[in-house]
């Protein structure tokens, strides 16, 4: 194990959308490699599903960040998976394992303070996927077409030797319906929270991290990585806090430069 390696007592990630050329395969292996957890939650749309049935994209990439967190699991980490919508199959096998991996649909974590916390991704708490999902998957094209356009922008960005920003989590948050949304699914989701009588919450699915209190009630997003490149994590005294890996590798500009599909774990790091 390098020095240089993270300990954490858990990590919650979402949303990373394997499977798709948006996702952040760079920034997400370099996480896997630097950062180890006695507990790992994997919060729902790990797997893009929608995107696979229209295409198949697996690039070797994609297919590495699966093995390095089965070797988290051989290495004694619980690993939990909670599916979401966009990985909705894995539903079908809640209550089974997968390579150590439990399949769950919600969990409940107790910090090392001893506050309790109510894991799931989120997406029965969004009013668009439950009544009109078609709009939903209309949305999600669009979505897709805006994130190809802020893959091109940070390559630009990085030839002019500037850090990555993203575009679309900037475009999101300045349109004020999306503000709007997003306040309203933190308020569903923090009432959820207080009717299961646990202290917060931790979810993902909107892609958008953030950690508050609402009404007396922890709130967590641990954000995705199609965007804001983000964990959520729990030190040993029992604290939170959201990491912003693309503030956090040496190697920014090639992992901003180089194709997701041509970032690959070595050999030993697979075992």
């Amino acid at each position: 194990m390098s020095s240089s390696t993270k300990q954490y007592r858990a990590i919650w990630i979402s949303d990373t959308h394997l499977g798709t050329r948006g996702c952040k395969t760079g920034f997400l292996l370099d996480f896997l490699r630097n950062c180890e957890s006695e507990y790992l939650y994997l919060v729902g749309d790990i797997v893009d599903g929608w995107q696979l049935k229209k295409s198949w994209y697996w690039p070797q990439a994609h297919n590495d960040v699966v093995q390095k967190v089965l070797r988290k699991v051989r290495k004694g980490t619980q690993v939990y998976y909670i599916p979401g919508n966009h990985d909705a199959a894995f539903r079908d096998y809640v209550g089974m394992q997968f390579g150590g991996i439990s399949v769950v649909q919600e969990a409940i974590h107790e910090t090392a303070d001893g506050r309790r916390l109510l894991v799931l991704h989120g997406d029965q708490f969004d009013g668009v996927m439950q009544y009109t999902p078609w709009l939903a998957h209309l949305g999600d094209g669009a979505y897709t077409f805006t994130l190809w356009l802020n893959q091109v922008f940070n390559q630009l960005r990085a030839k002019l030797g500037y850090p990555y920003w993203s575009l679309s989590a900037y475009l999101k948050h300045k349109v004020k319906n999306a503000v709007s949304f997003i306040s309203s699914y933190e308020k569903a989701i923090a009432d959820e929270a207080r009717r299961r009588k646990v202290d917060g919450v931790v979810c993902g699915h909107i892609h958008h991290p953030e950690m508050r209190q609402i009404d007396g009630i922890w709130y967590y997003n641990d954000g995705d990585w199609v965007e804001s490149c983000t964990a959520l994590v729990e030190t040993w005294d029992g604290s939170l806090q959201i990491l912003h890996w693309a503030d956090y590798p040496q190697l920014l500009p090639q992992l901003l430069e180089t194709p997701a599909e041509a970032v690959a774990l070595s050999a030993d790091e697979l075992l």
